[in-house]
């Protein structure tokens, strides 16, 4: 243990975790590498995953296209024109066969950004595994499954707040038993960050839903001491490098005591703050986009400095379209010279006893926290979003944050300083124009073959469980095998629950 100016500083690996939540960090093995990525159809993501894997990566990162996200399938009348637009097209489960085809899911970790209908995704995922010979105790990875900012922040949400989190829960207890080593949950600042709030708001809006979660869990009878330790968070990292380090200390060492003090988690692994972290997608530029390369190669020394335990680097050209594997390579190459290059792994903490550090950590801590406060004095993450005063608060932040662009008091170079007029052309990557039509024949295709029968009787006894309080994971999965689509799926749910409209 050492003091900075009276405060305590504990040694990496030890609670409350400020410094890291290893004591070797990076000098063992560094961070997971993980790619965002995922456009078109299956075969032609699969292709991608497997080229970055080549390449280098060290996890894989599945992005879904809009109508996938919304549960809808690509003949669903609202999914005309979104279909592989901003990530991959998945309806069925032999899309998913395709999406992981010579792709050994026992050796590779898997995140899927997916919230309203995650429980579908994974429910497919776990079938592949299964195919393939590879039981689900030993599969890991992580499926997003953050439902609250996406009523805060993003708005891909399907069902009304208290199904909603029915559907959390029963993941949390499914893979309890089934899946242990599946992250269950990806708690999201990245989004709240990305919507405009400042960086002690990304920590307190976070960390208010991460408390929603565990309530519901307790609420549900699940033991705090299994799910607990399975929690993880995603954060958005921006330009400010110090600030940004500190938002994760302050993070992590918030989420312990909350925890541990709060909670009574006996588990030291679920005290731990477990995050991925994806560099700023709102900080990159459409003017000069080679200048977002040194924008978000620092974005990612501060991810590292701040102890992350996997990072996906943005590529340069993402602010005028989905990346190329060239400009997709590259970024992964940042990730590579900072932890095979730059030393920063030489050190678990390298910034730790810094006074400037210690106090940004204590200060974010302490502005977080205040605002944790509010939440809670309006009952908690739900009521505070029912209130509109989590949206009101981030929307107030933005604006503030786009005057000070404005007036020049906020530098952004080649947008409001240092501009140039070099119209160089960036190649974009290109999504087939056909996508749609294309898709929507293989989902008819798929539904032709199938037993409609079998898939008819499985559909009606998810909507059956809906009605009551039976884990619905295994209903899922064997309408799934049955041969449903993830449109036919959520529809059941729908036909139960409803829609939610703000």
């Amino acid at each position: 243990m050492n003091t900075v100016e009276g405060n305590t500083v504990e040694a990496p690996g030890e609670y409350p975790f400020t410094r890291g939540i290893h004591k070797e960090m990076y000098k063992s093995r560094p961070w997971t590498m993980r790619q965002y990525a995922g456009f078109g159809s299956a075969e032609e993501s699969n292709k991608r995953y497997k080229y970055l894997l080549e390449q280098g990566t060290t996890g894989l990162s599945v992005a879904f296209d809009l109508p996938t996200q919304l549960g809808l399938d690509p003949d669903d009348a609202l999914a005309l024109g979104e279909v592989g637009r901003v990530g991959v097209s998945i309806a069925t489960l032999e899309d998913m066969r395709v999406l992981f085809k010579d792709i050994p899911l026992e050796q590779v970790t898997t995140s899927m950004t997916i919230n309203a209908p995650a429980m579908m995704l994974l429910a497919l995922y776990a079938l592949v595994a299964e195919e393939q010979g590879v039981s689900l105790e030993s599969i890991g990875g992580t499926v997003q499954n953050d439902i609250l900012k996406e009523y805060i922040a993003r708005g891909t949400y399907i069902y009304p707040p208290r199904q909603s989190m029915r559907l959390i829960t029963d993941m949390f207890a499914f893979c309890a038993a089934h899946i242990p080593k599946w992250n269950t949950i990806s708690i999201s600042g990245y989004h709240i960050r990305e919507a405009g709030s400042t960086a002690a708001q990304e920590i307190a809006f976070t960390l208010s839903n991460a408390v929603t979660y565990v309530r519901a869990a307790l609420e549900q009878g699940l033991s705090l001491e299994e799910f607990g330790p399975r929690l993880s968070f995603f954060f958005a990292c921006h330009n400010n490098l110090f600030e940004e380090v500190a938002k994760f200390r302050s993070a992590r060492r918030m989420w312990a005591r909350i925890m541990r003090e709060e909670f009574g988690a006996q588990n030291p692994k679920a005290w731990m703050l477990r995050f991925h972290t994806q560099t700023g997608g709102s900080t990159l530029t459409a003017q000069q986009p080679e200048v977002n390369i040194v924008r978000t190669a620092y974005q990612a020394l501060a991810a590292v400095l701040g102890g992350t335990q996997s990072l996906h680097t943005n590529a340069f050209d993402e602010a005028l379209g989905l990346p190329t594997a060239n400009s997709a390579t590259l970024a992964l190459r940042t990730q590579q010279v900072l932890a095979f290059e730059s030393g920063v792994t030489g050190e678990a903490d390298p910034l730790g006893g810094s006074v400037y550090v210690e106090q940004l950590t204590s200060d974010l801590e302490r502005e977080a926290l205040h605002i944790m406060a509010q939440i809670e004095a309006l009952g908690g993450s739900v009521a505070a979003i029912e209130a509109g005063f989590i949206q009101g608060e981030i929307e107030e932040a933005a604006y503030r944050f786009q005057r000070e662009i404005e007036r020049g008091e906020r530098i952004v170079v080649g947008v409001n300083k240092f501009r140039n007029t070099d119209t160089s052309s960036i190649p974009i990557q290109q999504i087939d124009s056909q996508m749609d039509s294309s898709r929507r024949a293989q989902v008819k295709a798929y539904r032709e073959a199938r037993d409609q029968g079998a898939v008819t009787r499985a559909l009606e006894v998810v909507r059956g469980v809906a009605q009551g309080s039976e884990n619905l994971m295994p209903l899922v999965m064997h309408a799934f095998k049955a041969g449903a689509t993830l449109g036919e799926v959520c529809t059941q749910l729908r036909l139960e629950w409803g829609e939610y409209r703000p």
